[in-house]
């Protein structure tokens, strides 16, 4: 079907943001293109070959580098694949940024030096950590066990970064915006655990331990350690109370408040999620 409508790319479209974001978009009869190993054309950060065909009469890219921007690589990637949309007339880009990672903050200044609109989204850790990730299994074990302490953290709704990266891609008054992007109010992990417990009336229980024990346990999982290191690092480095204050991005980008992390615990109880393991 042709369309005079602006082509809007989304990189990691299969993942926790991409997913909504590309859902909101189709909802809307946007045209999108999604960015992931699975499409068609296929798209991998680590194989810049494929990134061409990608791009290809695109408007606007919303760009969720996998696996971290604080991965080794990760800038000199997002430099190039930046350098090639605006080569290749791309005019928006919309950037999910880490809170509190100086590698992000790196690559954050990449795109905002790119001499295109750009809009940066910097958050940190996603309610949905709880329910579309490797906590999730833990929790329906009922034992959640994590090198972490007393820091609280504001965690932030998928829902919310989805609904500010498609008004960034969508409507005017997002140019050269930077939203750090938060929850309304910090819980600790155990904190977390103890609303999810109590919303679903299952005995859930919070464990916090030593770095060193973690990073044995993941080793004992096989786990690639480029993947261990990057836990350590969010968890050790970045998880030390730099990310506790609550910020306003989601209430400037969207005019509301961000939603509470109790909206989301009942929401996805009531789907069931941690009862049988499905994900919403």
């Amino acid at each position: 079907m042709k369309t005079d409508q602006p082509i809007v790319l989304v990189l990691g479209a299969t993942g926790k943001t991409g997913r909504r974001i590309t859902q909101r978009l189709e909802a809307a009869g946007l045209p999108v293109r999604r960015g992931s190993r699975d499409a068609n054309p296929p798209f991998d950060w680590e194989d810049r070959s494929t990134w061409d065909a990608v791009i290809d009469g695109v408007h606007s890219v919303y760009i969720s580098f996998q696996p971290d921007l604080a991965v080794p690589g990760a800038l000199e990637t997002v430099q190039a694949f930046t350098d090639l949309a605006v080569k290749s007339g791309i005019r928006k880009l919309v950037l999910l940024s880490g809170r509190g990672e100086v590698e992000a903050e790196q690559a954050e200044r990449v795109v905002q030096n790119s001499g295109i609109d750009w809009t940066i989204l910097r958050a940190s850790w996603f309610c949905q950590n709880f329910s579309e990730a490797h906590f999730l299994e833990p929790i329906l074990q009922g034992e959640l066990a994590l090198p972490v302490g007393q820091v609280a953290e504001p965690f932030v709704d998928a829902e919310d970064i989805a609904e500010c990266a498609v008004a960034a891609l969508t409507q005017p008054g997002h140019t050269d915006r930077l939203y750090e992007l938060t929850g309304p109010r910090a819980l600790t992990f155990a904190e977390a655990v103890t609303e999810i417990a109590r919303s679903t009336r299952r005995k859930i229980d919070f464990v916090a331990l030593p770095p060193d024990a973690y990073r044995q346990a993941m080793e004992q999982e096989q786990l690639p350690p480029q993947l261990i290191d990057l836990v350590m690092y969010l968890f050790t480095t970045v998880l030390d109370g730099r990310n506790t204050p609550v910020a306003d991005g989601i209430q400037r980008a969207l005019g509301r408040p961000a939603r509470d992390f109790s909206d989301y615990v009942k929401r996805t109880a009531a789907a069931g999620v941690w009862e049988n393991g499905s994900p919403t």
